[in-house]
């Protein structure tokens, strides 16, 4: 591809964004978390990605949206990676699994189940989708200091939404169900669709990557007829991410 000096997707160049950066994949939302930075500039939008650029604590930080799943997702942290960007934490939804978490709950993803396939591009399957420990750890202090539920553990990830709302309609429902009853026997807390592949790019790419969700309802509670009211005020994640984030540039402040 021809270098013209700006990123092909998000239209961005050096300087437009800081080296922190939020990855929510909801373009609607990032105007949200930009109201924790100071001084936020709208920088632009650019089909699935909405950026906008402030500071906090005096560094220059960013958000930007990344659609729905892991190919958008990569193309987000492939291109802001190749203008400055080093450190990153997707707050996202997420639905739950364990039948301990439940919806307004905060998880702390420790790992990805890579049932996805951008990653597979990235690193062979054998190599496991972790997050960065450090930014794993001030989400989870972070969360616990604001005094959410907080989970943390492994999340599945997927590329077909209604592959796990509807999986009796596919072809490959077999394969879909005994996948299911599988993360469920493993504890696995929640189910999203891009953390998988956004660990592994990072590793890839040298950079830092943590995530964390808002849980928005636990269809296995549904299922069971247990309470699940669905929730979507996302703020809780938000703050934990914006909190965490200082964490993490207090810390490299401090190196």
């Amino acid at each position: 591809m021809q270098d013209t000096g700006t990123q092909h997707h998000i239209h961005c160049n050096r300087g437009d964004v800081g080296r922190y950066v939020f990855l929510p994949g909801d373009p609607g939302r990032c105007e949200s978390i930009a109201r924790h930075f100071d001084n936020p500039v709208h920088v632009g939008m650019n089909r699935e990605y909405n950026i906008y650029t402030g500071t906090l604590l005096g560094e220059r930080v960013s958000v930007c949206s990344t659609g729905i799943g892991g190919p958008s997702a990569s193309i987000a942290m492939e291109e802001l990676a190749a203008i400055g960007a080093d450190t990153f934490i997707r707050i996202g939804t997420s639905g739950g699994i364990d039948l301990n978490v439940l919806p307004g709950d905060v998880v702390v993803a420790t790992g990805a189940i890579r049932f996805e396939h951008t990653s597979l591009e990235y690193a062979p399957i054998e190599f496991p989708a972790v997050p960065d420990f450090d930014i794993t750890l001030a989400l989870r202090e972070a969360s616990e200091r604001l005094g959410y539920r907080t989970h943390t553990g492994v999340v599945q990830c997927k590329d077909s939404f209604y592959g796990q709302h509807a999986p009796e309609r596919s072809p490959v429902y077999y394969e879909l169900l005994n996948k299911w009853e599988s993360w469920k026997r493993l504890g696995v807390k929640a189910s999203e669709m891009e953390s998988a592949a956004l660990f592994v790019v990072a590793s890839a790419l040298g950079v830092r990557c943590g995530s964390c969700f808002h849980v928005v309802w636990n269809q296995e509670r549904e299922r069971l007829g247990m309470p699940c009211e669905m929730t979507l005020d996302t703020s809780a994640a938000i703050r934990v991410g914006i909190e965490a984030m200082k964490s993490i540039i207090t810390a490299d402040l401090g190196k």
